[in-house]
């Protein structure tokens, strides 16, 4: 009879241990072999940014898909991705955020929007949980936070490379519109300007700002035609660049406009019409046509025409989407630093691997400055012709623009 009860309390507490989940130091066990580690997704699956979050979640699911599992000194997980939707919105970030750090997520990967990732900097970094940013741009995302990668380049960096590239299409005169309040749209404006102005014969006409959910932009554009600047800079979300474009065009506006790596979104084009989208230019992280990349491009094609709901995530078609090979890259980053560790991952451990991470990615190679910067020396330029994104050549911030052979 007692060792009847001994075998049933230790059988107990077996189940009692496994109920308790797992945290970031401890990973789960799951149903299969392996044990688990689970990945956050901290994404926008909803709010303006909402478009551009779901094809990032895209790259990341389709990265968990092609390397399902890590070892890590010499055992192997499976990993689990934790899916939350900050809602592009800073204050549901923070509960996001923090939804991850209850579920023991190891490691974070996101957000698109600069404005959400700095909003949950904090959360991430007191957790002691690493997050790898995919697309955020913004310098303030992990200025003084230990704990904030990314694998993109920075606003500075853009905003120089699109002045530049400006420049190099004989523009001399520049108007600016951006979104009030908006850390993204804010920051890139203010540094395309500052780089615009500062070119031999170069300067800004007309500065214009709009408010969030803003949807008629006519006021401000019938200042952009008075100024009747050579370009239109527009960082803008997905949402509000279909609005603005066609209205501009519409309104008779001839200007080249020119944006930043959000307006590479094929919703963009369906909403404002390919006619009004002819020779918009963008910079962006990555080529689909580029050679190196001709498998991860073909692999996330079919795993995009595998199920249609992934199709309707991706805007309807299989373009890929420069923010989905930053999702895959992120993803791969944080697997290579976990399998350079030597013992079971903790948050600490993670987030020294990672600093001293190099990863050939999809987007080019990887690896990190000490404020956690990707280093990166080069954007691409892609340009809307006939209702497509074409990839015209690379600009660097010393004004080289080399075109697409």
């Amino acid at each position: 009879m007692k060792k009847f009860l001994a075998l049933t309390l230790a059988l107990c507490m077996v189940f009692a241990l496994c109920a308790c989940g797992s945290t970031a130091s401890t990973p789960s066990t799951s149903a299969s072999s392996n044990a688990t580690i689970s990945i956050g997704v901290f994404e926008p699956a909803t709010g303006e940014n909402g478009a551009g979050g779901q094809q990032e979640v895209l790259g990341i699911r389709y990265a968990n898909s092609v390397k399902p599992t890590v070892t890590i000194a010499g055992v192997t997980y499976d990993v689990k991705l934790e899916e939350v939707d900050n809602q592009s919105d800073k204050s549901a970030a923070v509960t996001a955020a923090q939804t991850l750090i209850s579920k023991g997520v190891i490691a974070v990967l996101g957000s698109y929007g600069s404005g959400v990732s700095i909003a949950a900097g904090s959360t991430f970094a007191n957790a002691k949980v690493p997050a790898v940013g995919c697309s955020c741009t913004n310098p303030q995302v992990t200025l003084g936070n230990d704990y904030y990668f990314r694998v993109c380049f920075l606003d500075p960096f853009q905003g120089t490379v699109m002045a530049n590239y400006a420049a190099s299409q004989g523009c001399k005169t520049a108007a600016v519109i951006n979104q009030n309040g908006d850390d993204y749209s804010t920051g890139l404006a203010n540094y395309f300007k500052d780089a615009f102005a500062k070119m031999d014969g170069c300067s800004v006409v007309y500065e214009g700002t709009y408010n969030t959910n803003e949807t008629d932009f006519n006021a401000i554009l019938a200042k952009v035609k008075e100024a009747n600047p050579d370009v239109v800079f527009i960082p803008s979300s997905i949402t509000t660049a279909g609005l603005i474009i066609k209205q501009a065009r519409d309104l008779g506006i001839k200007s080249k406009i020119m944006a930043g790596d959000t307006w590479q979104n094929a919703t963009i084009i369906d909403n404002a019409g390919a006619s009004n989208c002819e020779g918009i230019a963008m910079s962006t992280f990555f080529d689909e046509s580029d050679p190196n990349s001709a498998d991860f491009v073909k692999g996330l094609k079919e795993y995009i025409n595998s199920d249609s709901k992934n199709l309707t995530l991706n805007g309807g078609n299989d373009t890929v989407a420069a923010v989905s090979a930053l999702g895959y890259d992120a993803y791969m980053t944080v697997l290579t630093a976990l399998e350079s560790l030597t013992a079971a991952p903790t948050g600490e451990t993670l987030r020294d691997a990672l600093a001293k991470t190099t990863y050939a990615g999809v987007t080019g190679s990887i690896s990190f400055d000490e404020n956690g910067d990707a280093v990166r020396d080069m954007a691409y330029i892609d340009m809307i012709t006939n209702g497509a994104f074409k990839f015209v050549g690379t600009q660097k911030t010393d004004g080289t623009f080399t075109a697409a052979s």
